[in-house]
């Protein structure tokens, strides 16, 4: 368990401001700040609140990308036509998918390169290998869940491997 002492630190390693803590903790800013600065010894009930919440958030930054993954993924053969992606997609309700060679994630195929490339070639026979973007990044199924969503910020998904599965 923590010490009253140490919440300052806590909370900065937990990147928040006084204000979040004490929202997040159900107390009010100024109490914090006492406590921070040692003016006062919180009753036990607010010392309890403070560190439920700091609690809850150290769980939160330590959950692991395993525990919220979708593990039966759809995806299309580099040989597959655009229309077969457009019916596959359309009957997944997805919007996006990997491209999957044999056990290599070759490249991405969202809507919008679908919609780009019928509009460019007006050919739905066309090879998905042949507009398909880079592949997504792969993280490990231990990966933290603050870096999966960081890179889905640049990235419409992220791909979880487990031993190279």
């Amino acid at each position: 368990m923590f010490e009253v002492s140490e919440i300052k630190s806590i909370r900065k390693k937990l990147g928040l401001t006084q204000g979040e803590l004490a929202k997040l903790a159900g107390v009010s800013q100024s109490l914090i700040a006492k406590i921070e600065a040692g003016l006062i010894d919180p009753a036990f009930s607010k010392a309890k609140q403070i560190f439920a919440a700091i609690d809850t958030l150290s769980n939160k930054k330590n959950m692991k990308v395993e525990s919220i993954i979708v593990k039966r993924i759809i995806s299309l053969s580099p040989d597959e036509t655009l229309k077969s992606a457009i019916e596959k997609m359309k009957k997944y309700e997805i919007s996006q998918t990997p491209v999957i060679d044999g056990q290599s994630v070759v490249g991405l195929i969202s809507e919008g390169i679908l919609l780009d490339a019928l509009i460019s070639t007006n050919n739905p026979n066309m090879k998905v290998s042949e507009v398909m973007s880079e592949a997504p990044p792969i993280v490990s199924s231990t990966a933290d869940i603050d870096a999966a969503s960081y890179l889905l910020r640049y990235y419409p998904l992220v791909l979880v491997a487990d031993k190279g599965k």
